[in-house]
């Protein structure tokens, strides 16, 4: 049954283009994901050694984002990114090095980066020190924002907050303490402060 030559065989005659579904920057179809700087895909099973050649230039186009027309030049980043799905808690954790966190899930940490987007059912809880911060859903604790706080209008955030500028939707939500940041508290708070040891 496997040995038939022509069991993959492409269609010949007119086909419609393959449709891929929309992923995020730097996701490709079959769950390929950019974390820290690699890639990593999942495999398939075997096939011809013509399909596997088409396929794989289907999956590089999709990995370099030429068919990925939605993206936001204001917040977009090139660097490491770290995807937390819509089904993932992730709970104690501290994130360091990530130039991007998507939370789509649940994500209780600790983070001190550049971007952090978190999905209109995706939730935050922890503290953050960000250069921007783009909420459509929930964030709750510490939030500083260096340079820019965007609050969608389903977004949600209360706790202490500090910005740099920040942007507010209608429907959005904004409670506790609130406080624009100028521009020396910014530098400081990008500033890593080295610790000290207690001599007891």
């Amino acid at each position: 049954m496997f040995n038939k030559q022509n069991l993959f065989a492409k269609p010949s005659g007119p086909t419609t283009p393959e449709r891929r579904p929309n992923y995020p920057n730097n996701l490709g179809s079959r769950g390929s994901s950019v974390l820290s700087g690699t890639t990593a895909t999942s495999t398939t099973n075997s096939l011809s050694s013509e399909n596997q050649d088409a396929n794989d230039s289907s999956e590089k186009e999709t990995m370099t984002g030429t068919d990925n027309a939605n993206t936001t030049p204001e917040t977009e980043s090139s660097g490491s990114q770290l995807i937390v799905g819509p089904d993932v808690k992730l709970k104690g954790a501290e994130i360091l090095d990530c130039d991007t966190l998507v939370v789509e899930g649940r994500v209780e940490a600790t983070m001190d980066s550049r971007v952090i987007r978190i999905a209109e059912k995706g939730s935050f809880s922890g503290k953050v020190c960000i250069d921007v911060a783009e909420v459509h859903g929930d964030f709750d604790g510490e939030l500083t924002a260096r340079k820019q706080l965007v609050i969608h209008a389903t977004g949600k955030v209360s706790g202490v907050i500090r910005y740099g500028k920040i942007l507010i939707e209608e429907g959005g939500i904004v409670s506790g303490d609130v406080q624009s940041m100028n521009a020396e508290e910014a530098a400081r708070s990008a500033r890593v402060q080295p610790l000290v040891a207690n001599k007891a």
